[in-house]
């Protein structure tokens, strides 16, 4: 069972001052972006269901978008925590109570819209093989390290650098006790960024697969415009893969 689990739990705070609404509610060429991102995961062929986590006020109205435009595969809707891992985790939860451990899960930011369907299968082609799969791109630019944010601490190798995205993508139940592992802790997840951090933090290794450049997560107003060019561009000259 190859499960895709949305986490869109985010009010979005460093877009709120500019738009009404949260980020992956605002409407780019017709659609909201979550449901841009659903159907990316929705209309893959080897995609059998999707989980999301959605902010609680937001629930009903994601259940009416899910409905408004026929979204396949969604079996369960349920609502966001207070931090990312937070709605992953009530998610994998959900996904937990229906189906084998052994599932492959793909968890995907809501706002992360321009997946293509080969970043999707490398990901299930990784986890069968390696256990894992955190989609990386390679950085062009020098990458800093700071630990006050005004002087140079380190200066990695730029080839040896690159940027994860999403999906980060693993077996059911490997997740799940890793996010239990945490929560034993007061602040379970200070820190911890994404699935990727979780599982490098307790020594665990995880596998990187190729990304795509256009694969933005839609985080600031300028973000909104970028995102709004692309889906643009591939209306335009066609979504390669």
């Amino acid at each position: 069972m190859n499960i895709a689990i949305i986490f869109a739990g985010g009010k979005g705070e460093r877009l709120n001052n500019s738009f009404a609404l949260p980020k992956q509610f605002l409407k780019i060429d017709g659609k909201e972006i979550l449901v841009h991102t659903l159907l990316k995961f929705a209309l893959h062929p080897e995609i059998d269901k999707i989980y999301i986590s959605v902010l609680k006020d937001y629930k009903d109205f994601t259940k009416k978008l899910i409905e408004k435009y026929d979204i396949p595969k969604v079996c369960g809707v349920t609502d966001g925590g207070d931090s990312a891992q937070e709605s992953i985790y009530n998610a994998l939860v959900c996904a937990e109570k229906e189906n084998s451990s052994d599932s492959i899960v793909l968890i995907h930011d809501g706002v992360r819209p321009i997946i293509t369907d080969k970043v999707i299968s490398d990901n299930i082609v990784s986890v069968r093989s390696y256990g894992t799969a955190i989609t990386v791109v390679p950085c062009y630019e020098t990458i800093i390290v700071t630990k006050d944010g005004k002087n140079t601490d380190e200066v990695p190798i730029r080839k040896e650098t690159f940027k994860a995205q999403a999906p980060q993508s693993f077996r059911l139940g490997d997740i799940i006790e890793v996010h239990k592992e945490f929560r034993k802790k007061d602040n379970p997840y200070e820190n911890m960024v994404d699935s990727c951090t979780l599982f490098h933090t307790l020594g665990k290794k995880t596998h990187l697969v190729a990304g795509n450049f256009g694969n933005i997560k839609v985080t600031t107003p300028e973000d909104v415009y970028i995102l709004r060019g692309i889906l643009e561009y591939n209306k335009d000259f066609g979504n390669r893969k």
